[in-house]
């Protein structure tokens, strides 16, 4: 790729996944466009400043999932998209508002975005497992779920407008990821974790788990690969208790 070629644009990058995923894009000589909530906030953006090529190709930008057209401007001449800003809560006092509607709403705002811009040759979407295992089908040791699997989640409305609108979009379900922090604050599934140190929480039958690092390199080869297509699940490994 060329220089220009080789412009894309980050969502929620101050983020686990994200963070990384701005740090190798960066070794890989790329120019990044990164959003995030208030690029004033030092305990959100320090840590992407201080990565090796920030200071020449990283550029910070204001946005909120919920605000139509905000995105516009910041895909402009970007080659890639690469969508991970989205809620991850445990537990929510309105589902609705605090989980739903960024991810859906959200997603597609980006997605409306893209539409308008040629430029934009693919789009990479962060879901996860949880939008392809609770469909009703049965999870039992003998079951081996794959990349067929739907359940009742925002990725679908996703799919759904990009077919309508020939958006070539790629999408990654990792499962629960862990690995070094980037970014000063823990993130949900770290805080998990932590707690589970503790004894406060329970490790739950099975868990799929998968390194930070390979889920932002997936990212990277999703985009840059050609033949890259549809759905995949990242998981290094099932634990059982």
């Amino acid at each position: 790729m060329n220089a220009a070629e080789k412009v894309v644009r980050v969502t929620g990058a101050s983020g686990f996944i994200a963070s990384w995923l701005v740090k190798l894009l960066l070794q890989r000589g790329y120019t990044v466009r990164a959003t995030v909530r208030d690029p004033n906030d030092p305990k959100k953006t320090e840590h992407l400043l201080s990565l090796d090529g920030a200071k020449e190709r990283l550029h910070l930008f204001k946005a909120e999932l919920l605000d139509e057209g905000c995105f516009d401007s910041i895909v402009d001449g970007c080659r890639g998209v690469f969508h991970t800003a989205s809620p991850v809560i445990v537990s929510a006092t309105d589902p609705q508002a605090e989980i739903i509607d960024p991810a859906v709403k959200g997603t597609l705002n980006v997605l409306k975005s893209c539409v308008k811009v040629p430029s934009i040759k693919r789009v990479v979407l962060t879901a996860s497992t949880s939008s392809l295992l609770y469909n009703g089908k049965p999870l039992t040791p003998d079951v081996v779920a794959d990349e067929t699997w739907f359940s009742d989640s925002p990725e679908e409305a996703a799919w759904r407008f990009a077919k309508d609108n020939r958006i070539e979009l790629v999408v990654l379900n990792p499962g629960f990821v862990i690995g070094p922090l980037l970014q000063p604050a823990l993130n949900t599934t770290s805080e998990w974790v932590l707690a589970l140190t503790r004894g406060e929480n329970t490790f739950p039958a099975t868990f799929r788990f998968v390194d930070v690092r390979d889920v932002a390199y997936a990212h990277i080869q999703a985009f840059e690969i050609p033949p890259a297509t549809g759905r995949y699940c990242l998981v290094e490994r099932n634990v059982q208790s």
